[in-house]
């Protein structure tokens, strides 16, 4: 591979860590516009839908994928992958001076403890095989290993949607993005399939006919539509300089483990490459820690209450919490 190939695609990684790490920004404003303006998205609105700068933001976010994605056509992985951690540079920067999030100088800290620790982890991954027909990655996709490793990831995210989230999502930035991660790692895979397929398709060997093409197309829609409603969930309801580095390290974290059960990556990994790595996670977690800790809070829900009626009975959201009511103690 040529200095210029390597270099163009150094540039185009760059600009997608530009694009991606401000559309966080776009979209927060965009959220907080909407929220002023009708329901929350934290709280299960969707006004956000008809504003602008949310769209602006979703925009922004999509040119930073595809820049992300020709990036890899002209430089390795190895490059182009950990310039993604750029994009929590610009947004915590960004969220700073356009959000006025305070970033504290041990949040600083924590921040680029993650960086590095997600950059380590990534260059000291093993390489993966790369399959040459969909057939060949649908028995990838079978195999028992990841089959456990999908429906455990199911029962998490069902978990978490149905008994943490209603209790704890306004209040506990991880349950959102537990979701968004963990859908995030299928939604990798899925993608990666699918592009393989078309790549095939375009050389020659068509993967249309294949049911196993539109399986994974169909997963891959799926899971992009709940991780984005939950992201959103997640930028609405906490520091947007809180989130995006926090979700960038657990999506990668799972991506790398998803892949790596499914793709088989870990075979052969040099005990060097091993040790690496763990100190690649121990540094994530300790910088995750600091986040925390230095992180500031933000008003879980707005001033007041929320009510409506279910036919049966009235409820009211008080300081995130649901209490239901019935018509002899709701006027009180």
């Amino acid at each position: 591979m040529g200095y210029s190939e390597n270099t163009t695609g150094l540039v185009l990684a760059m600009v997608s860590s530009l694009f991606i790490g401000t559309s966080f920004i776009l979209k927060k404003k965009g959220l907080k516009r909407a929220a002023a303006a009708g329901t929350r998205a934290g709280v299960g609105g969707y006004t956000y839908l008809l504003e602008p700068l949310w769209w602006a933001g979703m925009i922004t976010m999509i040119v930073g994928e595809v820049s992300n994605f020709v990036a890899y056509i002209y430089a390795p992985a190895v490059l182009v992958t950990p310039l993604g951690a750029l994009s929590i540079i610009i947004s915590a920067v960004l969220a700073h001076f356009m959000l006025r999030e305070r970033l504290q100088l041990l949040g600083v800290v924590g921040c680029i403890l993650c960086i590095v620790g997600s950059v380590v982890i990534v260059i000291h991954a093993p390489q993966e095989h790369m399959p040459t027909s969909i057939q060949e990655i649908w028995i990838l996709a079978i195999q028992p290993a990841f089959v456990i490793y999908v429906a455990a990831t199911i029962s998490i995210v069902a978990a978490l949607m149905f008994h943490y989230e209603p209790r704890y999502g306004q209040t506990n930035m991880l349950i959102y993005l537990g979701i968004c991660s963990l859908i995030g790692a299928l939604t990798v895979v899925s993608i990666k399939a699918i592009g393989i397929a078309i790549k095939l398709t375009l050389e020659g060997i068509s993967q249309i006919a294949y049911p196993q093409t539109w399986f994974f197309l169909a997963v891959a829609v799926i899971c992009v539509i709940t991780q984005l409603n939950y992201l959103n969930r997640a930028l609405d309801t906490f520091n947007a300089a809180i989130v995006s580095p926090l979700y960038y390290v657990m999506f990668t974290t799972l991506t790398i483990i998803a892949s790596a059960i499914m793709f088989k990556d870990w075979a052969g990994q040099d005990a060097s490459s091993i040790v690496s790595e763990i100190c690649g996670f121990i540094t994530v977690l300790s910088g995750t820690i600091l986040l925390h800790l230095t992180r500031e809070q933000e008003p879980a829900n707005p001033p007041g209450n929320i009510s409506w009626y279910d036919g049966e009975d009235i409820k009211v959201m008080e300081d995130g919490h649901y209490i239901m009511l019935n018509d002899s103690n709701y006027f009180r």
